[in-house]
């Protein structure tokens, strides 16, 4: 199966966000995708923490699901739609969430982001918990025959997390790591996580700078079961695309049969 991470530099439009991602997702398709995902806050990166509670939409209903349900359908791709905002029976919280879409324009799979991140370096600060609400469950979903174990940003540097998605074929990590700590854990984090449950890793991401004066990591990449990068994208919007061949998946476990050696978790 081909599958595709969808790189974006999202600003405080809407409309304009969503209209990059359904040209994206189209990209993908034509590049002969199965399944595309998009990066965290695919659909708002704006100037203020606060805006996310005007964007939030109600679980089943909205432009935003609107548009990946029917991009799912039109295309005929899985879409793992990065992240948006679910309303919360909290009037100042909503939940970061991922909404995956099967070819049918059916809704599959929700997650909603567990771990929220905190930075503060003296230069910059970020802190999630201000308007989200953590999610409490791992999530996973089968597609075509392979399942996939869901996660967001932040939740990548919880590897008990992974361990919940044990024996997963691939693992997606839709994100906006920042600059500063994308330029030294990304790549690192996300090999880690392929090698030691032996399975491929998708991350689509937000990539550059951004009209809130935000700067994005990107690199949105593919990583095999054996821990290689099979292709990335540094900067600026695009599409990522990498076959995941499920022989290869087999071939590693077999080899090292590590899932198997586990004594702990």
């Amino acid at each position: 199966m081909k599958i595709a991470a969808l790189q974006m530099v999202s600003g405080p439009d809407v409309a304009a966000n969503l209209a990059t991602a359904r040209r994206l997702l189209e990209q993908a398709a034509a590049q002969g995708a199965r399944l595309a995902a998009l990066p965290e806050y695919f659909c708002l990166m704006g100037r203020h923490d606060g805006d996310k509670l005007a964007l939030a939409e109600a679980e089943g209903e909205g432009p935003i699901q609107d548009l990946l349900a029917t991009a799912a359908r039109e295309l005929g791709l899985w879409v793992l739609g990065g992240t948006l905002p679910i309303r919360t029976a909290t009037p100042d919280r909503v939940r970061n969430t991922t909404l995956v879409y099967a070819p049918s324009g059916e809704r599959v799979a929700r997650y909603d982001k567990i771990h929220l991140f905190a930075f503060d370096n003296g230069r910059e600060s970020y802190d999630e918990g201000r308007v989200l609400e953590a999610g409490c469950a791992p999530t996973r979903f089968e597609a075509e025959g392979l399942q996939v174990g869901l996660s967001v940003c932040y939740d990548l540097r919880f590897p008990e997390l992974f361990r919940a998605y044990a024996g997963c074929d691939l693992l997606a990590v839709p994100a906006a790591f920042t600059y500063t700590t994308g330029e030294k854990h990304w790549e690192l984090l996300l090999r880690a996580r392929a090698v030691e449950n032996q399975c491929y890793v998708i991350a689509p991401a937000q990539g550059g700078r951004h009209p809130n004066g935000r700067r994005t990591w990107g690199h949105s990449l593919v990583v095999d079961p054996w821990g290689e990068v099979l292709a990335v994208l540094p900067e600026g919007e695009g599409v990522v695309v990498a076959e995941l061949d499920p022989a290869r998946i087999a071939q590693v476990r077999q080899q090292l049969p590590a899932l198997q050696h586990r004594r702990l978790g």
